[in-house]
């Protein structure tokens, strides 16, 4: 991560939200022309994909999501909606953005540049995660998780692991007696294909194999509520904010560009 672009990030992190970025008007306009399809929260129903926590959407600029509530998507399924002011869009933007995890991470307080060391040093996060193309790969990719999780859900997610974002580890036996603990990646009836602390992957047959189970210690620490104090906490959770803030300015690819 560029450090331009953590400073920049950790300067509008600092400043109050706007007034206009929570907009009440934009709940019910919401609510009434989008949540059929899409939910109330934006998290997807029957129709429509999730809107909330797609790193797709989140990617794309106000400018870009205005345009789709405004002309729809051809081929699928978004329909334009052209009986809407100009105000209206964007208090449906400013609250999607709300439903994304922006402005509530906005105003959470700490020390950012103390997070960033906690990360890669005391906590040891970045041995399993990575954020900003640093970090391990073992686990999730953080870059992004602030902008769809408040500062509460991160900290929990930190402190009370039963509640993980990251799939379970397993441990694999063999029948000739190997051992291997790690998170599976894929799967059939026939093989799976296990990474390994150390970042290797294994692909074995299931018939070579004795069984599979939980990982009873799992690879998330479950100390951290007594091993980290509760400012470190904040510093690191703050870091993981201003860095989601960063990796939001990265130019992504945008259903626009595609069509």
């Amino acid at each position: 991560m560029a450090n331009g672009s953590l400073a920049l990030a950790q300067s509008v992190a600092q400043r109050p939200a706007p007034a206009h970025s929570v907009s009440a008007s934009g709940q019910p306009l919401f609510a009434s022309n989008c949540a059929s399809c899409h939910g109330l929260d934006g998290r997807g129903g029957e129709r429509a994909p999730n809107i909330a926590q797609n790193s797709e959407i989140q990617g794309l600029s106000d400018t870009a999501l205005t345009r789709i509530v405004q002309d729809g998507v051809t081929g699928m399924g978004m329909p334009a909606f052209h009986s809407l002011t100009a105000s209206e869009v964007k208090a449906i933007v400013l609250y999607l953005r709300t439903l994304q995890g922006v402005h509530q991470a906005a105003a959470f307080p700490g020390d950012t540049k103390r997070g960033k060391e906690i990360f890669f040093g005391k906590a040891g996060c970045s041995a399993c995660h990575m954020v900003g193309g640093s970090g391990g790969f073992i686990a999730s990719d953080l870059s992004g998780f602030a902008r769809t999780h408040s500062a509460v859900e991160i900290r929990s997610a930190i402190t009370k692991p039963s509640a993980s974002i990251d799939r379970p580890s397993v441990v694999v036996t063999t029948r000739e007696g190997g051992r291997y603990a790690g998170r599976i990646r894929d799967e059939d009836n026939f093989s799976l294909q296990l990474q390994t602390l150390d970042g290797s992957f294994h692909f074995l047959a299931r018939s070579d194999l004795e069984r599979v189970e939980p990982d009873p210690q799992g690879l998330m620490p479950t100390n951290y509520g007594s091993t980290v104090s509760r400012k470190e906490l904040d510093d690191l959770v703050s870091y993981l904010i201003v860095s989601a803030q960063a990796s939001e300015s990265t130019p992504k690819e945008g259903i626009e560009e595609r069509e």
